[in-house]
């Protein structure tokens, strides 16, 4: 049986690799200034870092998205990105379990604290941050591509169902 979480996620990588299919390598790499002068591809870098941070936590049991590595590919050659959210969405789906996340919030604190999450809490933060950044990258693509985006995309599920229901 398909986890509904796990299903979402899946639909929301799905829709990134449309996005980034669609993209010329000149638009992925654009900055964009109304977003700070980041680039769409560092928005889908910065989204995929964090499901390879919960993966290699999943392994060891300890997340720490702060101190995750960075990959510059990712953010810069749009088919490394395509290949990683095709990696991803084939490797969610696991079974839930105790994990243990850093929570760096002070960088003068010396010793850094740990908060315990599970496998499923840490599927829905990524779920939501992921989310958040589409939300970013449909202003990107907006502002710099005439790319039709689905209706959803950067939308969270409640905003759609309550959009939903205003319409009626």
């Amino acid at each position: 049986m398909v986890n509904p979480l796990e299903q979402s996620i899946s639909h929301l990588l799905t829709q990134l690799e449309n996005v980034v299919s669609e993209l010329s390598d000149q638009q992925f790499i654009t900055p964009i200034p109304l977003l700070g002068h980041s680039t769409i591809g560092q928005h889908i870098r910065h989204i995929l870092e964090f499901y390879i941070e919960l993966n290699n936590g999943y392994r060891s049991g300890l997340i720490d998205y702060n101190g995750r590595k960075r990959d510059q590919n990712l953010q810069t050659i749009r088919e490394s990105a395509i290949t990683k959210i095709q990696q991803i969405r084939n490797i969610i789906m696991l079974e839930n379990k105790e994990l243990i996340v850093t929570v760096d919030f002070d960088s003068d604190k010396e010793t850094i604290p740990h908060v315990p999450s599970n496998y499923y809490r840490e599927l829905m933060y990524n779920l939501e941050h992921t989310i958040h950044h589409m939300a970013l990258i449909r202003v990107g693509i907006l502002l710099i591509t005439s790319i039709q985006l689905p209706e959803d995309f950067g939308f969270a599920p409640s905003t759609i169902k309550y959009k939903k229901a205003c319409a009626q």
